[in-house]
């Protein structure tokens, strides 16, 4: 492993952690910058093409629930030149909001990415998150009416 190699490592890790910490501060403007454009994801709602679908979908559940909290663990990243996969456990908690506050739902999951680098940055070029497990009411992601 090089130097270069674990500097990569470094920078798609913080990466990671900027999207899981994006998601949970509802900062859809700096998510779209850490996905490339045309990035796809396969996120348990059907095929995504395109960063702004991917986040419109991360909306579409986000912004209808209360405070979430999205832990990363297990990282795993191999970097191969430009190109590289990171996988890494998920533990994403959801709490309700108004009439549904006393709710709460939890997935066990994780992420796999493919990362590419272009111009000195790494991000995302495509998403996949399984589900091993969830708890909880999901009908918290309901939007009211």
């Amino acid at each position: 492993m090089t130097l270069e190699d674990l500097l990569a490592e470094r920078e798609i890790q913080r990466t990671l952690f900027k999207v899981a910490r994006g998601m949970d501060e509802r900062d859809w403007t700096g998510l779209v910058e850490l996905f490339w454009p045309d990035a796809t994801a396969e996120i348990g709602t059907g095929p995504l093409a395109g960063s702004a679908a991917i986040i419109a979908t991360f909306r579409r559940f986000l912004d209808v629930c209360g405070p979430t909290q999205h832990l990363l663990g297990n990282v795993l990243i191999d970097v191969q030149g430009d190109e590289a996969r990171s996988s890494a456990y998920v533990f994403d908690r959801h709490l309700g909001l108004g009439e549904k506050a006393r709710l709460t739902f939890a997935t066990l999951g994780e992420y796999q990415d493919e990362w590419r680098k272009h111009e000195g940055l790494w991000r995302i070029s495509h998403r996949r998150k399984l589900n091993h497990a969830s708890v909880g009411d999901i009908s918290i992601f309901q939007r009211p009416g």
